[in-house]
């Protein structure tokens, strides 16, 4: 790792600065590092996950677009993430009825995810609400 890039990563391991200061500063110092306007594989920008659903008899959505960059950039940021508080987040998401193991992703695993987003839809569709997620 080059020292520009360890000093920016210990400033946002610090809170010097936010996640989004510590990507700008990463992209100006690797711009080969970045993915452009549509993700270099897949031709994909974003995660989206919209669910729409009824509440009180009035229709509700949460629509929620996840750029693929900050995907990749937050998987390789989460190494800086000590194994303890990984732990206590796991046992916490646990507790809240989400089985799933921050310490097992790694960002190759995400890259797989990435290279196959054009090929993923999923729709779930119930009586009280319809899930979709897909890429675009």
């Amino acid at each position: 790792m080059n020292e520009q890039r360890k000093a920016i990563l210990d400033m946002l391991a610090e809170g010097k600065i936010n996640a989004d200061e510590a990507e700008r500063l990463l992209t100006a110092i690797e711009p080969g590092e970045t993915a452009p306007a549509a993700d270099r594989k897949t031709g994909k920008k974003y995660l989206r996950l919209v669910v729409d659903y009824m509440e009180n008899g009035e229709p509700g959505r949460v629509n929620i677009r996840v750029p693929v960059a900050l995907l990749r950039a937050g998987v390789r940021l989460s190494a800086l993430v000590p194994a303890q508080a990984l732990e206590k987040a796991n046992a916490e998401m646990a507790k809240s009825g989400v089985p799933f193991d921050l310490t097992q992703l790694k960002p190759n695993e995400l890259e797989e995810l990435v290279n196959h987003l054009d090929e993923v839809v999923v729709e779930v569709d119930s009586s009280e609400a319809q899930v979709r997620i897909y890429s675009e």
